[in-house]
C-alpha cells in the first residue's frame, strides 16, 4: 500500500514549499486536450453530474463524476479527506484507491464517469478514480436449481461478486478471465472466464473471436449476449447452459469449458455444452451415485413422457384403436362417448390449459401461486370431465405430463420438449404412431446436427466418445471419473495427479 501510495503522490501530488505558485486556479490542466468544460457540455441536462473544485496552495484540483453512480462515502475518505488534509510534506497520502486508471481521451473520460469513477484534473495529468457504488443484494439459495444437499449460494447482479463466488472455489492462477464491453448504450461488462491449462486453445478463439464480434446497442441480460453467440439460432434446443450456481460453474470451469459473467445478470452462460448436460443436476454429485444415476435417468425419462404421452393418446384413439386391449378400449368408449371434440382438439385444449395453469402460479406471488396451481387443477380438471370436454384417461395423461415436466433441471430444455410435445401431436392426429415415430426420428437427427461453440452438441453419442459414458445417462463413482470429457479436447486430459 506505501508503494502504491507513493506512485499516486507522483500523479496526485499537492503543493510543496518549493512549488512556485500557479496563477491558473479556476482552469487545470490547460494543455491537456481533454477538459472539465468537454465533459459538461456531453452530460448537460444530467442532473446528477456533478463538477467540484478543490484549492490547496494555490493549486486546484478538479473532480467530476456522476453522483448516482459513485460510492459518496469512498469519495470523501479517500480522495476529498485525502486531498484537502493532507500534509504538505506527506504526499504520498494525496489518493488512497487501487483502482486509478490515466484518462487519454474525452470518449474515455466518459466511459469511466458512466462505470462509477471520479475523474481527477489535476495540473498536467486526468485520472479517473474508480468507486462505484455497489448496490449487491444478500446471497440467496438459488431458485431455479434446488437441491436438497450441497452448496447453497447462487449468484446476484453484482458482477464482482460472483467472480469473488468462482474464484474461492478455484482458488488458482490458472483461472485467467478476458473482460469485454458490450453495447454501444448498455456499456454492459463481460467477464469471459476458462482455466489456463485446461480449455482447448481453439475453443478459447472460437469464444474469444464470437464476443468479440457482437454489436449490438444494448444488453440486459446474459441470454440476450447468448443469442448472438449461438451456432444455431432457430434450434428449439438451449445450446448454452443457464445458471445462477457458483459450483455449478466452478465444475465446468474445472472440466475445460468457457463461462461468460454478465453485470447486472444473475445467470452465467457456460459453453460448449452437449444435450445430455441439460439433465444432469449438481445434486448427482453429493448423492450417493447409484441414487444419481437413479435420478439422472428418471429424469430422462421424465422428458420422454412429456413429448409423446399426449401424443400416443391421440395416435391410439384416432387411428391405432384396435391395438388398444380391449377392457381399456371399453374404458376409452365410455369416457369418451358423449364428449364432441376428437382426439387432437380435446388433448391440445387440456394441455393449453395446463400451460396457462402453469405460467399463472410462476408470475404470481409465491402463495398465491401454490394456490392457483392446486386449486385450479383440481377445479378445471373436475369441472372438464363433468361438462364432457374431456375424458377421465386423458386428465390423468395430462397430469402426468404436468409432473413430469418438473423433473427435468433446465427450464429452457423443459420448454423446448413442449414444443416437441405439440409438433407430435399434430403428426399424431395425421399420420397415427408412425407420425410420432417418424417426429422422433427428425427430432434426433436434428439434434445430431447441432453445435455448441462448433462442438457436436449430441456427444458422446454422436460422434461417438467411448470415456465420457461414464457420466451421461448414468455416472460411475467420482474415483473413477479420471478423465474431463473427450468431446471437449482439453490440454490436460487426466484430473488426477497434474500440477497446476
Amino acid at each position: 500500500m506505501n508503494l502504491l501510495r507513493k506512485w499516486l503522490a507522483g500523479l496526485f501530488s499537492l503543493s510543496t514549499p518549493e512549488d512556485e505558485p500557479s496563477n491558473e486556479v479556476h482552469q487545470p490542466d490547460r494543455g491537456s486536450a481533454l477538459t472539465v468544460k468537454q465533459l459538461q457540455k456531453r452530460f448537460k441536462d444530467v442532473h446528477d453530474a456533478r463538477v467540484q473544485q478543490l484549492h490547496h496552495d494555490s493549486r486546484t484540483v478538479t473532480l467530476f463524476y456522476v453522483r448516482s453512480l459513485i460510492d459518496v462515502e469512498k469519495l470523501q475518505v479517500d480522495i476529498l479527506f485525502p486531498l484537502l488534509y493532507g500534509q504538505k510534506d506527506h504526499t504520498d497520502h494525496a489518493v488512497v484507491s487501487d483502482q486509478v486508471q490515466p484518462v487519454p481521451d474525452l470518449e474515455q473520460a466518459i466511459h469511466q464517469s458512466l462505470q462509477g469513477a471520479v475523474i481527477v484534473f489535476t495540473e498536467g495529468n486526468v485520472f479517473a478514480v474508480k468507486i462505484p457504488s455497489t448496490l449487491s443484494r444478500p446471497i440467496e439459495t438459488s431458485e431455479q436449481e434446488q437441491i436438497l444437499y450441497g452448496p447453497k449460494d447462487s449468484l446476484s447482479e453484482q458482477l464482482e461478486q460472483n467472480l469473488t463466488l468462482i474464484r474461492r472455489r478455484l482458488p488458482v492462477p490458472e483461472l485467467k478471465s478476458c473482460m469485454f464491453n458490450l453495447g454501444t448504450l448498455s456499456k454492459t461488462d463481460v467477464a469471459l472466464l476458462y482455466m489456463e491449462g485446461i480449455t482447448n486453445p481453439e475453443l478459447l478463439r472460437t469464444a474469444l473471436e464470437k464476443t468479440s464480434n457482437v454489436d449490438y446497442d444494448a444488453f440486459f441480460d446474459s441470454s440476450h449476449i447468448g443469442a448472438f453467440l449461438e451456432d444455431h439460432e432457430n434450434s428449439v434446443f438451449p445450446q448454452f447452459q443457464h445458471t445462477d450456481r457458483p459450483d455449478a460453474i466452478a465444475a465446468a470451469l474445472a472440466s475445460g469449458k468457457i463461462v461468460w459473467l454478465v453485470a447486472n445478470s444473475p445467470f452465467a452462460l457456460i459453453a460448449p455444452i452437449t444435450f445430455f448436460d441439460m439433465f444432469q443436476s449438481p445434486e448427482d454429485y453429493v448423492q450417493r451415485w447409484t441414487v444419481g444415476s437413479f435420478l439422472r435417468s428418471l429424469r430422462f425419462f421424465a422428458f420422454l413422457a412429456v413429448m409423446i404421452l399426449a401424443p400416443m393418446y391421440v395416435a391410439l384413439t384416432t387411428h391405432h384403436y384396435y391395438s388398444i386391449p380391449l377392457q381399456l378400449l371399453y374404458l376409452l368408449m365410455e369416457s369418451r362417448s358423449e364428449i364432441p371434440f376428437t382426439p387432437f382438439w380435446e388433448a391440445t385444449f387440456m394441455l393449453l390449459t395446463l400451460e396457462i395453469l402453469k405460467e399463472g402460479s410462476l408470475r404470481m406471488p409465491t402463495k398465491s401461486g401454490q394456490t392457483l396451481g392446486i386449486v385450479g387443477g383440481i377445479v378445471i380438471g373436475q369441472a372438464a370431465v363433468e361438462a364432457n370436454i374431456a375424458s377421465n384417461i386423458l386428465i390423468v395423461f395430462i397430469a402426468l405430463t404436468g409432473v413430469a415436466s418438473f423433473l427435468v433441471p433446465n427450464y429452457i430444455m423443459t420448454t423446448s420438449s413442449k414444443l416437441i410435445q405439440l409438433l407430435l401431436l399434430i403428426l399424431a392426429a395425421w399420420l397415427g404412431m408412425w407420425g410420432v415415430i417418424w417426429g422422433l426420428v427428425f427430432a434426433l437427427i436434428h439434434l445430431t446436427g447441432l453445435t455448441s461453440l462448433k462442438q457436436p452438441y449430441f456427444a458422446p453419442l454422436s460422434p461417438m466418445f467411448w470415456r465420457d459414458w461414464k457420466d451421461t445417462v448414468i455416472r460411475v463413482p467420482l474415483p473413477k471419473m479420471k478423465h474431463r470429457p473427450a468431446y471437449l479436447n482439453p490440454v490436460t486430459s487426466s484430473r488426477t495427479k497434474r500440477k497446476i
